[in-house]
């Protein structure tokens, strides 16, 4: 009876247990879930180009705001380091700054081989692909992607070749070219690349449901030429966010050259503003309707809670702020500061954080929400530590530990060019250079400069004078110290100078002794038979033009000391004929006097270094324009012939033979003494603010291709008959064709200038608990200071009021950033606190000594007052 008892009672168990969880599958959603939960989240980046936060673009969608701002966090401080569309986009990639990715504009090193080899295979795409992520991008890229390959790190690539377009384009499915049309809405890109990516992610989850994705959105909105879909094409008709009180605040003249330059804007200008802003508004409808697409999707396949959603833009823009009609590239807050939001696991909702953010952080945060650590050569950071909620624990931990956070970064554009030609540069009273010494200072800082002149190869060392200030000294000989050339001293292994190596790189090859030779001499008697073979003979003589002879005659005339200059200028003054400027004869009675210089066949230059002419130029109107004209055209023609002979002096240089030609040697020796060449290649021979000079081969052909693409931007303007287009300035052209969907533009053709060549420089900002500014210094040598808790909209140059120490600390601050590397260094306030021994407070006087003290506030300078020379008495 028993063992029936206990067989009843385990049958019973047996169908209990086995039967329970079939008749209803609820019993399997917490075995799902448990899974999902060991699954990482999948991550999908949504970028914009061009959109401004600035100037109330992000008022105009209401959907993306309500699943960003309700479900996630928006970051009030969000930056770009560089504020333009190729090197902001390469520092979202590999998490770097622009001087350690070195893509500096939208065509320098964009998409180059040299970024393909080094930047591109460390992109956030590479490490999450190697770690099992399904990758996939849509969009826009980089401005120079030619679509002939797909980038490293994407399973699914669809990108679009060249810069943004809304209707016929190309892009590059997986490597195959696909050219689109005009046709809504098949070809409209941002409803194309929205379809393809959802498609995309359905497909994945389908095939590989326990593999995460990482999806990146690069919408071409609002970016020129601002199609927008034809259902939107009547909305904002009065959109006037961007009218701020920096709108058309023109001109500058306390700001950089393009800020005084550009003047207030003209009527059409305003109004082209206005329609801008809103056909701006118009496109990012399409985005709007994107992000809602996107957020139902993921609902739908049941992956919102394990997904990391994060909307931002390449930067800033600006819409006739300080009269600059469109554009972006300045420092300013309206080109830096971009929308931020994200949502996901663990990210508080509802909520506003003020910490600041960069675009540099956006790879790091990708690598850390898929469980990877930030490599070492990233520039930013996480910011998945500043969403944690940090709720109390229990009832006895009041208060939450302040989080350790950067307060200040770098904004950089452009390069530092090898030769600095500073346009539009003014009178040295009216501007704020860096001083020289300061320059000077920065470079002895370097090691090659600190060595004394011993080492191998070594050019130039830093030496203190007898004042006590820092000068750069020019190594006379390799191997330290310089020896005096004697003749009969000479080793054959051992070149004459070091400057020969260049044309005489083995000494052994070409052995020219010139022990037996005497020292030159510069008496009457070696000056006359230098006069009797002479360089040049009296048929080549002649060629030149009797105005450049005879300026040189005067001035030689005019030294003292030398037996040689009576002979020599006269044979070459007196016994050579006077020949016309222009092969016209001279008029009747307007010989010029026996002592003048004949330059024109009217005009000559006296004794005196004045200017005479004939009584006709001086009396008839028509003469006086006739002879100018005719002046002009010479001198247009001297220098089409200059620059032609610089330029077949450049292929001689490029193309010198190196055979040697000892009689050259001898040559040189009886004039000089001793060999003079120029400096060996790579510009070691050079100052070290010349550094990097033409005289290689690679400096040279770089050099050549900027002239040929001159010459071919020359060309098709004069082709196109373009009178916009001017030197050292960025300027464009509006017509009534630039539009070709509504809202049309019907005001006919202007044009506006938006940059500048030199518009190059670095700045510091810094937003913490006592201090808001912005302090930039330019290529030009010109410095800015705004004190936004004061003055938000940057109206005012509050430079001339800070105490030079203040500055002087700046600058220090700013050479840092500018040469950081990895995150350990590119980020102050957490490096300092993790150098003072890993506090937990951050606070503002613990990331530097000199900051320990509060700064005194600036008084706004009269805007009417130019700024004068500040840089007196500069301390280093």
């Amino acid at each position: 009876m028993a063992p029936r008892r206990l067989l009843f009672l385990f049958l019973f168990v047996s169908v209990a247990l086995g039967e329970a969880p079939f008749p209803s599958g609820q019993r399997l959603k917490p075995r799902i879930q448990r899974d999902r939960r060991n699954i990482r989240p999948n991550i999908i980046l949504i970028l914009t180009d061009d959109q401004d936060v600035e100037l109330g673009s992000m008022q105009a969608m209401n959907k993306t705001r309500r699943i960003m701002e309700e479900g996630g966090t928006f970051f009030s401080n969000a930056f770009v380091t560089t504020p333009m569309c190729c090197p902001s986009r390469s520092s979202m990639l590999t998490g770097k700054y622009v001087h350690n990715h070195n893509t500096y504009t939208n065509n320098e090193n964009c998409s180059s081989l040299s970024w393909q080899r080094q930047h591109e295979p460390r992109t956030f795409g590479v490490y999450l692909n190697n770690t099992g992520y399904r990758t996939a991008f849509f969009g826009k890229y980089l401005n120079e992607y030619n679509g002939s390959y797909v980038p490293a790190g994407w399973r699914e690539w669809l990108g679009l070749v060249k810069n943004s377009r809304f209707y016929n384009y190309t892009l590059s499915h997986n490597g195959v070219r696909e050219k689109h049309g005009a046709e809504y809405p098949q070809d409209y890109l941002t409803d194309l690349i929205t379809a393809e990516s959802i498609r995309y992610f359905r497909s994945s989850k389908r095939v590989y449901p326990h593999r995460p994705v990482l999806m990146v959105l690069s919408h071409a909105a609002p970016h020129g030429p601002e199609d927008s879909a034809p259902q939107y094409s009547n909305a904002f008709p009065n959109a006037s966010q961007h009218i701020t009180p920096s709108y058309n605040y023109a001109p500058n003249p306390d700001k950089h050259w393009i800020m005084r330059y550009t003047g207030p804007m003209k009527p059409i200008h305003m109004e082209f503003t206005n329609v801008l802003q809103r056909k701006r508004l118009q496109t990012l409808l399409s985005v709007d309707d994107s992000m809602e697409k996107l957020y139902n999707m993921l609902v739908e396949t049941g992956e919102l809670e394990n997904t990391y959603i994060i909307y931002t833009s390449d930067h800033g823009y600006h819409i006739g702020q300080f009269g600059l009609v469109k554009g972006k590239s300045m420092p300013y807050e309206f080109d830096i500061r971009v929308p931020f939001y994200i949502r996901g696991p663990n990210v508080e909702q509802g909520s506003i954080n003020p910490h600041m953010v960069l675009n540099i952080d956006l790879a790091p945060t990708i690598l850390d929400i898929a469980g990877l650590d930030t490599p070492p050569d990233m520039d930013g950071k996480s910011i998945l530590s500043l969403l944690d909620t940090d709720k109390p624990a229990n009832r006895f931990q009041v208060s939450r530990k302040p989080k350790v956070w950067r307060d200040s970064f770098l904004v950089e554009r452009g390069k530092l060019l090898h030769q600095q030609q500073a346009q539009g540069r003014e009178a040295s009273q009216e501007e704020n250079f860096l001083p020289k010494h300061q320059r000077v200072k920065d470079l002895c800082q370097r090691a090659e400069y600190q060595t004394p002149c011993r080492q191998s190869g070594q050019k130039w060392q830093c030496v203190e004078d007898a004042s006590g200030k820092l000068r750069l000294s020019k190594c006379k000989m390799e191997g330290g110290g310089a020896k005096s050339f004697q003749g009969g001293g000479t080793s054959p292994q051992r070149p004459i100078s070091i400057k020969s190596q260049l044309y005489a790189p083995k000494w052994d090859a070409c052995n020219c002794d010139f022990s037996d030779l005497p020292p030159a001499s510069f008496r009457p008697s070696v000056t006359r038979s230098l006069k009797s073979k002479s360089f040049l003979s009296k048929k080549k003589f002649k060629t030149l033009k009797s105005f450049s002879r005879n300026r040189y005659s005067r001035s030689l005339s005019k030294l003292n000391g030398y037996h040689g200059n009576q002979s020599l200028v006269g044979g070459a003054s007196q016994n050579e004929p006077e020949d016309e400027f222009s092969g016209m004869g001279g008029l009747p009675g307007a010989a010029a006097p026996s002592n003048a210089v004949k330059v024109t066949h009217r005009c000559s230059i006296l004794s005196n270094a004045s200017v005479k002419c004939d009584t006709g130029v001086y009396k008839s109107l028509q003469a006086w324009k006739d002879h100018k004209l005719h002046i002009d055209h010479e001198i247009e023609t001297l220098q089409t012939k200059i620059k032609n002979l610089r330029e077949v002096r450049g292929h001689l240089k490029k193309s010198r033979p190196l055979e040697c030609d000892c009689n050259k040697y001898l040559y040189k020796a009886k004039l000089k003494k001793k060999l003079r060449f120029r400096g060996g290649g790579g510009g070691r021979g050079l100052h070290p603010f010349r550094k990097g000079g033409a005289w290689n081969k690679k400096s040279w052909l770089q050099k050549e291709q900027k002239r040929r693409k001159k010459m071919r931007k020359l060309i098709k303007r004069i082709r196109n008959n373009d009178t916009c287009s001017m030197p050292g300035l960025t300027c464009f052209t509006h017509d009534n064709q630039h539009w070709h969907t509504p809202p049309y533009w019907t005001l006919g053709p202007f044009c506006a200038c938006t940059s500048a060549n030199n518009n190059t420089y670095w700045c510091l900002r810094t937003i913490n608990e006592t201090h808001n500014f912005l302090f930039c210094e330019f290529a030009t040598g010109f410095l800015e200071y705004f004190d936004l808790s004061t003055d938000p909209y940057q109206l005012i140059n509050a430079v001339s009021s800070l105490d030079r120490t203040v500055l002087n600390q700046l600058h220090v601050q700013l050479m840092e950033l500018r040469g950081c590397k990895g995150h350990k260094q590119c980020n102050p306030r957490t490096r300092s606190v993790e150098m003072a021994g890993g506090r937990d407070h951050g606070g503002f006087g613990d990331y530097r000594l000199f900051e320990r003290r509060k700064w005194p506030r600036v008084k706004k300078p009269s805007s009417s007052r130019t700024l004068g020379p500040i840089w007196d008495g500069w301390k280093g």
